[in-house]
């Protein structure tokens, strides 16, 4: 079930969005403030974000900002206001759409599901997902919620085989031969001198590595 996140400082709103998605297969998690919505992007893994832009402290551009900081969520403006500079505006600071009040439930049910179709083909395609952990093949970097590494071609390339095929253990010889491509008389220890690197690295980096990226003693390596 998809998340998403509703940022608006009226409640009768937060209540009407999530009354048009809850049908539709969505899980609606409601912040009333710009503040409450960024600390809620920190602690959870979000799908898409609805936000209105005319709110009191932090306005819908700053928190815009501020989650495009942190997290490459698809974000949907919301507003009242239908001028052109708004809409520029907003896509500037890196919102993905933009719909006007007042809307009907078919509009914005079909925006959010256009977005959606579009983000997550592009993910299918230049990514690696597994559970919460994005796997880039671009940038060579390992996402976990809003944890981000960037890999050696090496680390990589390990992880790619691990994750992609979660519960199975990859023996050190398979690991040289799938993932580097070695002849089997390239020194195994060097698969061990890899994993070693890059759970310092991933420990280091925030992410709870130890709960994925495990030996099995006297084989090699699997993961979670």
């Amino acid at each position: 079930m998809r998340k998403i996140l509703l940022i608006d400082d009226e409640q009768r709103m937060l209540n009407l969005l999530e009354l048009f998605l809850t049908p539709h297969g969505f899980a609606c998690l409601k912040a009333e403030s710009g503040e409450k919505g960024i600390e809620m992007i920190q602690s959870q893994q979000i799908d898409l974000v609805i936000l209105d832009i005319m709110m009191p402290f932090m306005d819908g551009w700053e928190v815009c900002e501020m989650i495009r900081q942190q997290v490459n969520v698809p974000i949907i403006m919301l507003t009242a206001r239908a001028d052109k500079l708004d809409v520029v505006r907003g896509l500037d600071v890196g919102a993905d759409d933009y719909v006007t009040k007042p809307f009907d439930e078919g509009e914005l049910v079909a925006r959010v599901n256009a977005l959606l179709r579009r983000v997550h083909k592009q993910e299918d395609e230049n990514t690696t997902v597994n559970g919460e952990f994005i796997l880039s093949h671009d940038t060579y970097s390992l996402k976990y919620r809003h944890v981000e590494a960037y890999l050696t071609l090496k680390e990589y390339s390990i992880i790619n085989t691990l994750i992609s095929n979660p519960k199975r253990t990859y023996t050190r010889e398979q690991l040289l031969r799938t993932a580097w491509d070695y002849n089997t008389y390239t020194d195994i220890r060097t698969v061990d001198s890899h994993i070693r690197n890059l759970r310092e690295k991933l420990k280091a980096a925030g992410f709870p590595i130890e709960e994925f990226l495990h030996t099995v003693w006297g084989i090699g390596y699997k993961w979670g």
